[in-house]
């Protein structure tokens, strides 16, 4: 019988269960609302991930893992782009730029990234391809999927937490008006410290997680405790028109300036109850 159906009636963890259990060969395709996922197995051990609307190439995951800089990146662009992953690989270990355990490292975290993103999936189809395997030009991995599970619904949890926390990325931050507390002082990690850089009223916090190549999980749970911490606060984007989404169509015949004192004097009787 094919594996194929819904993510709403089948989780990411049930599938990876699946596959572990029956130790499946082949690739599992799963169609999102706006990407698709491509998660290849070997004897039920997760061997290759791609994710259409990413470059999935070795130079960029190196780069993304900070392995390679961005001038080693660019150069790499320029002057390797008719080279595949493994003959990459091969040409930057042996001229001393990376290691063997450098490119497996980077390869395996890019691709468990991958899965761990799919766990927040609820709408999508998809199917398993027995005939699907890892393309000959990429580099493989062998990983087990029983720690990527657990990890996966970890972080399942504490994501249904944290947009329940904080769950619009359009919003600004600012820094809190605290005298005497200096950013200096306290211990932020590398991740913290690059939000830290780009605070700004007039960057929402989607676009910094965008600047630093960071999954929406990410940026909730470093942002969260900023807040908690109280170092920042949520402000309104700069240039962001503050008005309430369907005003001119729920009071036809005013003015913006006669909805705008209507709504003041709504306000306030709310205030006042």
């Amino acid at each position: 019988m094919a594996l194929k159906g819904n993510l709403r009636d089948f989780t990411i963890t049930q599938l990876l269960n699946l596959v572990n259990l029956a130790q499946k060969t082949g690739s599992l395709i799963i169609e999102g609302p706006s990407e698709t996922a491509t998660i290849t197995f070997r004897e039920g051990k997760l061997a290759y991930a791609q994710v259409n609307t990413e470059d999935g190439g070795l130079g960029a995951i190196l780069h993304k893992s900070n392995v390679i800089s961005t001038a080693q990146y660019g150069t790499l662009k320029a002057r390797a782009a008719s080279m595949n992953d493994k003959e990459l690989g091969l040409l930057l270990i042996n001229s001393g730029y990376v290691s063997q355990e450098d490119i497996l490292a980077s390869l395996q975290t890019h691709f468990v990234d991958i899965i761990q993103r799919l766990f927040s999936w609820v709408e999508g189809i998809f199917h398993f391809d027995n005939d699907i395997l890892v393309p000959g030009d990429k580099i493989p991995v062998k990983l087990d999927l029983e720690n990527i599970i657990i990890e996966g619904s970890r972080r399942l949890r504490e994501w249904e937490q944290l947009k329940d926390e904080l769950p619009n990325l359009e919003l600004a931050l600012k820094f809190t008006d605290r005298p005497g507390v200096n950013l200096k002082n306290i211990n932020l990690s590398v991740e913290e410290w690059k939000v830290v850089s780009f605070i700004n009223p007039k960057n929402t916090i989607g676009a910094i997680a965008k600047a630093n190549k960071m999954s929406e999980l990410d940026i909730r749970r470093i942002v969260y405790g900023l807040l908690q911490a109280g170092l920042v606060e949520l402000i309104r984007p700069e240039g962001v028109e503050q008005t309430l989404p369907g005003i001119d169509k729920a009071m036809p015949g005013k003015n913006k300036e006669e909805q705008k004192n209507l709504v003041n004097r709504l306000i306030g009787r709310i205030r006042s109850l």
